[in-house]
C-alpha cells in the first residue's frame, strides 16, 4: 500500500505528510526553520534527487547531499528552478555520501558556508578533499568519516555504512567504484532512518552490506534505485534490499531531478508485496514527520 496524505488517523499518527506549500508560514524562511517537531519524531524534507534536510525535536537541522545548482537547463533538469535557496535554511550539519557532483556539490556548499560559518560538514575522504580544494570552508569544520564509524550530531547519532563495497563485485562483473560510497543510518529520539546513498546494483546479495545496516534496525529507508540503468538496484532488487534490511517503510529517491534519470515511483511501489515494507512516495520538495 502506498501511504498518502489521505490515510486514516491511525496511520497519520505514525507519518504526517506536510507539503511544502502548506507549511510556508514564515516569509523568506524555509518551513523547517519554524517547524515544531514532537518528541519521539523527526522531520524529513526531501528536495529532489538524494538531497534531504532533517530536523529533530531539539531543533538540530542536518542536510544530506545538498545539490541545488542555479544553472538548470531544461534539456537536463526536470525543474528549471532549484528546490532550495541555501540562505533560507541555516543548517547545523551536512552529511555527504560520496564525491559525485549531485551528492557533493561545491556550489551549494559555498552558499551554505556563506549563510553560516558554524555549519559542520562530514563525509568520506574524497568529499573532504573536494571541499578543501573547491570551497573556503574552514578545515576545522570538515570531518572525514569511514564505513563502520559513528559520530554524534548534537542529539543525533550517525552510523556510516558502505553503499558500494570498495572492491566492487568481480563475480557480477561490477568494477570497484571510483570513489568511496557511503550510506548513513541515523538515530534520533528512538527513530532510526537509513539513507542508502548510491548503492551497488546487487546490494541485496551482499550479506555484509545488508547486515551492517540491519544491525541498527532502521524503521524507514530512503533508497536509490532505477528500473533500467544498472548502476543502482533495479525495482526488484530494491524490494529485496528493503525486505532483507527489515524496513517498515521504504521511500524511492534519486529521482525528480534529471530528465534522463527519472522513473515512475508508482511503478516502483507496485513491486512491493503485501506484508513487507510499506512503500511511501514523498512529493518533491515536501516533508514528512516520522515517529
Amino acid at each position: 500500500m502506498v501511504l498518502t496524505a489521505k490515510q486514516d488517523y491511525a496511520l497519520e499518527r505514525q507519518i504526517r505528510i506536510l507539503p511544502d506549500r502548506t507549511a510556508r508560514k514564515f516569509k523568506n524562511m524555509h518551513p523547517l526553520v519554524e517547524l515544531k517537531v514532537p518528541e519521539g519524531s523527526i522531520a524529513v524534507h526531501w528536495f529532489e534527487q538524494s538531497s534531504f534536510a532533517l530536523k529533530d525535536s531539539a531543533g538540530t537541522i542536518v542536510q544530506i547531499d545538498p545539490y541545488f545548482p542555479r544553472e538548470r537547463p531544461a534539456d537536463r533538469f526536470i525543474h528549471t528552478k532549484p528546490p532550495l535557496d541555501e540562505s533560507v535554511l541555516p543548517t547545523d550539519f551536512v552529511l555527504l555520501t560520496h564525491a559525485h557532483g549531485d551528492h557533493t556539490c561545491p556550489e551549494s556548499i559555498r552558499r551554505m558556508w556563506q549563510t553560516s560559518n558554524e555549519t559542520r560538514f562530514v563525509g568520506p575522504e574524497e568529499s573532504v578533499r573536494q571541499i578543501a580544494a573547491e570551497t573556503d570552508v574552514a578545515a576545522a569544520n570538515v570531518s572525514e568519516i569511514r564505513a563502520g564509524a559513528s559520530t554524534t550530531l548534537n542529539g543525533l547519532t550517525v552510523h556510516a555504512v558502505y553503499a558500494k563495497p570498495p572492491d566492487g563485485d568481480a563475480s557480477a562483473d561490477i568494477a570497484p567504484p571510483d570513489v568511496t560510497h557511503l550510506g548513513y543510518v541515523i538515530v534520533s529520539d528512538g527513530v532510526v532512518l537509513y539513507f542508502s546513498g548510491d548503492p551497488i546494483n546487487n546490494f541485496a546479495e551482499h550479506d555484509a552490506l545488508i547486515s551492517a545496516v540491519a544491525a541498527h534496525k532502521p524503521d524507514i529507508g530512503f533508497l536509490t534505485n532505477h528500473p533500467t540503468e544498472g548502476e543502482f538496484p533495479f525495482y526488484d532488487g530494491c524490494v529485496k534490499m528493503a525486505t532483507r534490511i527489515g524496513l517498515k517503510h521504504a521511500v524511492p529517491v534519486h529521482r525528480a531531478c534529471f530528465v534522463t534519470r527519472d522513473y515512475d515511483p508508482n511503478e516502483w511501489a507496485a513491486q512491493f508485496p503485501s506484508g513487507g515494507p510499506e512503500p511511501l512516495i514523498i512529493e518533491r520538495n515536501s516533508h514528512i514527520i516520522y515517529q
